[in-house]
């Protein structure tokens, strides 16, 4: 999509992503905008295969491969986590990795060494429900686990695929999401909580399951305030990153 260089910026910040953990992780969660469920699900299976959920793109890109390992043991221990924060929770041993998951982790840790569980969005797509599932997650960071959201700050996708982005209306945005991730934990999620009262909201994320993700690792990362790592323009629209280390 878009010109040759479209993603040539986020792949380079991608690759050296893994510079900002001191230490490399013992395991890692992701949330990815492409999975949706009923009940917070996790994969659980010991060797998830991965999940060609896009189509259109050259014949190279479907014959793609990344062996991560999964980790039973980090599944069920999420859905305890989930669990006692009073959120039902299953697992799916059949489920493998979705492009939100093997796409950014070829490039952050191109040796598929750290086991990595995927959790899903709940099909509610309610924002303090993801937050609640992030806050659940949080003790999981004290024994080394990286929780990390996939999606996209900014997703009018019939927008961005036409190249015509509304510029204005993804700065506009984009500046709401950094002054409100900037803030301590209990004001950022209520803020987050009422994102479709922000500048310009459903002009960037028409339905809200690219957003969500950084829902959880906002909630999971507590009082920490949150930090811009990246931005770019992408294919018109502008897009940012963040952390909450």
């Amino acid at each position: 999509m878009g010109p040759a260089d479209t993603w040539v910026r986020m792949g380079d910040w991608l690759r050296q992503l893994s510079g900002l953990c001191e230490t490399a992780p013992e395991a890692i969660v992701v949330v990815s905008a492409h999975w949706e469920a009923p009940l917070a699900t996790v994969t659980s299976g010991a060797s998830p295969p991965l999940i060609f959920d896009y189509y259109g793109f050259p014949p190279h890109t479907y014959e793609l491969s990344y062996p991560a390992p999964g980790s039973p043991e980090i599944a069920a221990e999420i859905c305890t986590q989930l669990r006692l924060a009073g959120i039902d929770a299953d697992e799916d041993p059949a489920r493998g990795f979705d492009h939100g998951v093997f796409i950014p982790f070829k490039l952050v840790y191109p040796d598929a060494a750290i086991p990595i569980v995927q959790l899903s969005l709940l099909a509610s797509l309610d924002a303090a429900q993801h937050i609640a599932l992030g806050r659940a997650l949080a003790p999981l960071r004290e024994r080394g686990v990286l929780i990390v959201g996939s999606g996209m700050s900014y997703h009018n996708l019939p927008q961005m695929m036409r190249g015509d982005g509304d510029i204005a209306a993804s700065d506009t945005f984009d500046q709401w999401l950094q002054d409100v991730c900037a803030l301590d934990g209990e004001e950022r999620a209520r803020r987050l909580c009422a994102w479709t009262q922000a500048p310009c909201a459903r002009d960037a994320h028409p339905r809200e399951e690219h957003l969500l993700p950084l829902m959880v690792a906002a909630g999971a990362g507590g009082d920490a305030a949150g930090v811009c790592e990246f931005t770019d323009r992408v294919m018109g629209s502008t897009v940012s990153a963040f952390s909450f280390l």
